[in-house]
């Protein structure tokens, strides 16, 4: 019988496929929401103390995370999203899949119209860093 389990991939600079897909499946808080009543309209979320930790290094990264989105049926409860991103703090995850992890758990609360996702982190290494993912909801 063939393995089909894909082995353990090391780049170059020593990260592993277990490191880059680091925080990408791990439990956290759900995100709760409430009926939307009007129709049209964005909503923006601003988070100023985004934290995470680097799963290679273990050193801290922070940032600011903003939640863009058209509400459908239902809006996000705001303190169960802080919960959520609280979680976040002691998590081994790479800037880029806590963005696109926190738009799919958004997408999946709430069935927006559209959402965006950015993170904006402080300088490591002299370079800060921008990361931002989309979604569209299809149309029938």
């Amino acid at each position: 019988m063939k393995n089909t389990k894909s082995p353990r991939q090391v780049t170059r600079l020593g990260y592993t496929s277990e490191q880059a897909a680091s925080g990408t499946r791990d439990r956290l808080p759900a995100i709760d929401t409430w009926p939307n009543q009007y129709r049209g309209y964005e909503i923006r979320i601003e988070i100023p103390e985004f934290t995470a930790v680097c799963p290679k290094t273990g050193l801290p990264d922070f940032g600011t995370v903003i939640i863009e989105y058209m509400p459908e049926r239902s809006c996000l409860e705001l303190k169960s999203l802080k919960d959520y991103i609280n979680s976040f703090r002691n998590l081994g995850v790479f800037n880029e899949n806590a963005v696109n992890r926190i738009l799919r758990d958004v997408v999946r609360a709430a069935r927006p119209r559209w959402a965006v996702v950015t993170g904006r982190f402080t300088a490591r290494g002299g370079m800060n860093s921008t990361v931002t993912s989309r979604h569209r909801r299809r149309t029938a």
